[in-house]
């Protein structure tokens, strides 16, 4: 089933606004159940931001970084002869990875035709509790009927005034990163989250002289302290210059050409590139929403109950549009338990997405996996119950590195009660991303320390520091 271009029943079952990972997902399972669903998406890729401008290119410039590394410790610390010094072609590289991008959007094409979901490519907004006019890219207008309406038009990237930061607009947000020809051999990234974090490790590892502006002292300081304490000096050690404790109040120069970046401390920073990376904002805008009296709060985002319910009955949100746990997975997750509970078999019928431990990742180097409760949430929580076990240690991937490139690994349980039960799991070092997964199931299970203690190690795995006798004690 093509792209469509009008409606072709007068009343849908279900509609999804959004062809991000959640308005697929969500689509897709109604559909199984035998229902008539249309999707809208205003662009002309689906899949989303994170198809598009986030998850998976980033994933894929996170590894070009990685095999830069890989490639010096080849030469220097495990004696491959002949492995020249890493000298990255963007240029080409970006036209390797935005082909696979494309691929990636013909198989969600591909996946709403398999399941006869309809897609309907223009601009959604509401005309009535029951009713969406749709804007074509030819700019021609239809309405479109339906019994149940999901939003899942997820956010963007915000870059300030020019009102606010004369010259704010020179920059880019992290959407622009993908959209680059050729690497910045200066830039500097402002924001201290988990997208600053990212983009600055890519950059700096692939060779260009690397700023990141923070407003405080430390990176990533909503996660746990032992993560941002390890990881914030570990990127000075590797070449990042990080300005603390600054802000930007001026930007000059041309696009394509030289900035200089002035800030409130350390005077001015000369660059090619200023990328900002200071949040995301929902698009609810422009969709009608007041008019049909779904609420939204301060920040824009749509407020729903536990089960994806707005204010407005048969009208739901899902995904970054409504404000809790911006990521792909939580948006799949309660796009599909939400066409469960509306369509599903009695079984079914009472589903909803529990947000609590939540596992997520950073893509910094070292990488970072984590999952419950940080320290200082938990010790709020229980307090004196609260017990840390932590492990600091090498990969052994580093012992035949020089000191001086060795990445550290910690990892840390928080536990809780007599019985330790295992509230918090937090990890940063070679291969977190990937071990974590395993842990976070531990942790939506209850799993006590014991159950770890109890579990025979793989062992030489970094993985193991979790389970064996290396983890100490701290109150």
């Amino acid at each position: 089933m093509a792209p469509v271009d009008r409606p072709t029943v007068e009343r849908y079952d279900y509609i999804c606004i959004g062809g991000g990972s959640g308005g697929v997902a969500s689509s897709r399972r109604a559909a199984s159940y035998g229902k008539k669903v249309a999707l809208i998406e205003v662009s002309p890729y689906l899949g989303g931001t994170c198809v598009n401008v986030g998850c998976v290119p980033k994933k894929i410039m996170w590894y070009a970084a990685d095999m830069a590394d890989r490639l010096r410790h080849a030469a220097d610390g495990y004696h491959f002869r002949g492995v020249p010094e890493p000298d990255f072609d963007w240029r080409t590289f970006k036209l390797q990875r935005d082909a696979y991008i494309r691929k990636l959007n013909n198989i969600y094409e591909n996946n709403l035709e398999r399941e006869k979901v309809e897609h309907h490519p223009g601009y959604a907004s509401f005309v009535g509790k029951d009713a969406i006019e749709v804007i074509k890219p030819t700019g021609e207008k239809y309405v479109m009927h339906a019994d149940h309406i999901a939003i899942a038009v997820g956010g963007c990237p915000v870059i300030p005034s020019n009102e606010k930061i004369p010259g704010a607009s020179l920059g880019i947000d992290s959407d622009g990163f993908f959209e680059l020809e050729d690497q910045p051999k200066r830039v500097a990234i402002v924001g201290a989250g988990y997208i600053a974090v990212e983009l600055a490790g890519v950059l700096n590892a692939l060779g260009s002289e690397t700023h990141l502006i923070i407003r405080k002292d430390k990176v990533l300081r909503s996660f746990d302290p032992t993560l941002h304490d390890i990881l914030t000096p570990w990127m000075e050690h590797t070449g990042i210059k990080i300005h603390k404790h600054s802000n930007v109040t001026k930007v000059e120069g041309e696009k394509g050409q030289t900035l200089t970046v002035h800030t409130d401390k350390e005077g001015t920073i000369e660059v090619d590139c200023l990328i900002w990376a200071i949040g995301r904002r929902s698009n609810t805008e422009s969709l009608g929403l007041q008019d049909i009296g779904v609420e939204i709060d301060r920040k824009g985002d749509i407020i729903v109950d536990d089960y994806q319910n707005t204010s407005t009955k048969g009208i739901y949100a899902i995904g970054d549009v409504q404000g809790k746990a911006l990521l792909t997975p939580v948006a799949i997750a309660a796009g599909r338990r939400l066409s469960n509970r509306l369509f599903g078999p009695e079984k079914v019928k009472g589903d909803k997405l529990s947000y609590s431990n939540i596992p997520t990742v950073v893509f910094s180097h070292p990488p970072i996996g984590t999952v419950g409760l940080t320290e200082p949430e938990a010790r709020q929580l229980y307090g004196d119950d609260v017990k840390i076990y932590k492990s600091s240690f090498r990969s052994l991937y580093f012992s035949q590195i020089d000191e001086e490139h060795k990445e550290p690994t910690v990892y840390k349980l928080v536990v809780v009660g007599e019985e330790e039960r295992v509230v918090g799991v937090h990890m940063i070092g070679q291969g977190s991303d990937e071990a974590l997964q395993g842990f976070a199931v531990a942790v939506k299970m209850g799993a006590r320390k014991k159950d770890l203690d109890d579990t025979v190690a793989i062992h030489p795995t970094s993985a193991e520091g979790e389970q064996t006798h290396t983890l100490r004690y701290r109150r």
